[in-house]
Formats: C-alpha cells, structure tokens, sequence
C-alpha cells in the first residue's frame, strides 16, 4: 500500500508563507500523481491542488491560484504546496492524496486511492 508523509504544517500570520511537503512510498507505481485537499473547521474537505506525474500538469482551486503553487520536490514522488499570502480563511487540516486513477477529474476527491494523515495549518490574523 501507498505510505504517504506530510510535513511543513504549522502557525503563521496572515500575510505570511508556508510550504507543505507529501513524500510518498511503497506500491508507488500505481500513482499517476498527487493532490492536496485541505478541511477548515467545520467544513467540508475541498480541493486545493494537483499534479500530474506524466507531462506535470497542474490543476489549482479558483480560491488559491496566484497564491499557491504545487510542484514536484528533488525527490521522486514527492509534492511541495508552497503557500504564499496566506489568509485566515486558509486555516485547515491539508491533506496529500495519491492518484490511483489516471483519468477523471483531477479536481475530485474520487481517483485517489491513497490518503495521508493531514497535517495543520493554522493562519491568525
């Protein structure tokens, strides 16, 4: 099974920067690529960002395009979110999810088969 690790969460101000770290191992082959969702309190898990492994195609959430950038890290099948200008409203539990599927909407929590722990981003104002 696919093992996924986050790291980079944290508390920031508003205005301020943080980057997110998804390592994945193991069964790695059957991934076509990563994804970040992220859960603010209360709320529902939305998408935040995708990449594709072939090609490196990338997909952003309309709420946090310009702002944050998913890209592929030195290591293989790993993923940063660099999160610049962040906001209160970025406070959520961000989660790192393999793609399982190579077709389908990337933007869709369906086709990720493997999911991490999530880790917290706090951002006070």
């Amino acid at each position: 099974q696919v093992q996924l690790v986050e790291s980079g969460g944290g508390l920031v101000q508003a205005g301020g920067s943080l980057r997110l770290s998804c390592a994945a191992s193991g069964r790695t082959y059957t991934s076509y690529g990563m994804g970040w969702f992220r859960q603010p309190p209360g709320k529902q898990r939305e998408f935040v960002a995708a990449l594709r492994w072939s090609g490196g195609t990338t997909y952003y959430a309309d709420s946090v395009k310009g702002r944050i950038t998913i890209s592929r890290d030195n290591a293989k099948n790993t993923v940063c979110l660099q999160m610049n200008s962040l906001k209160p409203d970025d406070t959520a539990v961000y989660y790192c999810a393999a793609r399982s599927n190579y077709y389908g909407d990337y933007r869709i929590e369906s086709g990720y088969g493997y999911w991490g722990q999530g880790t917290q981003v706090t951002v006070s104002s």
